[in-house]
């Protein structure tokens, strides 16, 4: 119905903003990522995507195609609603989603809000054959053979209280190993550069 939306930015709440366009104010849900973006007063432009449920009806406001594309994935999961979408999105780039997903790294989304371990594991299983390297994953072929030790590297590096997302990132950019251990060896340096 929307495609997008130009104006001023007139308000910024927590969770949404306010642009002026042609004398009209729309209220645009936001992920914090796109609000952190925006100053009030500044001229702007979101895509959007508009919303229609039984309870309400809402627009939601994006900074980057790739950020509303995920959103639509992620709304297309079974039980995943647009608020656990934008907080998904609020914590997690566009491109960190599909890479926990590519490397099914859960622990990428335990800092989200409203999103147990339990629906974490069902989104990765519904999203792995939706996302692909369009989705702006790191040029980086993960076969086959190697996701389960990528798998259980991550999930190591998080047991040490490393994040899951920067974690999987690290990980992500490893080239192949043969065991677990020497991937999170491997890991373990780079994250001590960082």
């Amino acid at each position: 119905m929307y495609a997008h939306i130009r104006g001023t930015v007139c308000s910024i709440m927590p969770d949404r903003v306010v642009i002026e366009a042609a004398g009209v104010g729309y209220e645009l849900f936001c992920s914090s990522l796109t609000i952190n973006r925006l100053r009030e007063g500044d001229t702007a432009k979101l895509l959007t995507h508009f919303h229609l449920s039984q309870d309400a009806v809402a627009l939601y406001g994006f900074n980057t195609e790739s950020e509303r594309e995920m959103f639509r994935k992620l709304i297309g999961i079974t039980r995943i609603g647009p608020k656990v979408a934008l907080n998904v999105l609020s914590v997690l780039t566009p491109e960190d989603v599909a890479l926990a997903v590519v490397t099914e790294n859960a622990a990428a989304f335990s800092r989200v809000q409203g999103l147990g371990k339990k629906t974490a594991a069902r989104l990765i299983l519904e999203l792995k054959e939706k996302v692909d390297a369009a989705d702006g994953i790191p040029s980086v072929s993960v076969s086959e053979a190697s996701a389960p030790i990528r798998s259980e590297a991550i999930a190591a590096l998080v047991s040490l209280g490393y994040d899951g997302a920067l974690a999987g990132r690290v990980v992500s950019e490893l080239p192949e190993c043969d065991t677990v251990e020497e991937m999170i060896k491997q890991a373990l340096r780079e994250l001590s550069r960082k």
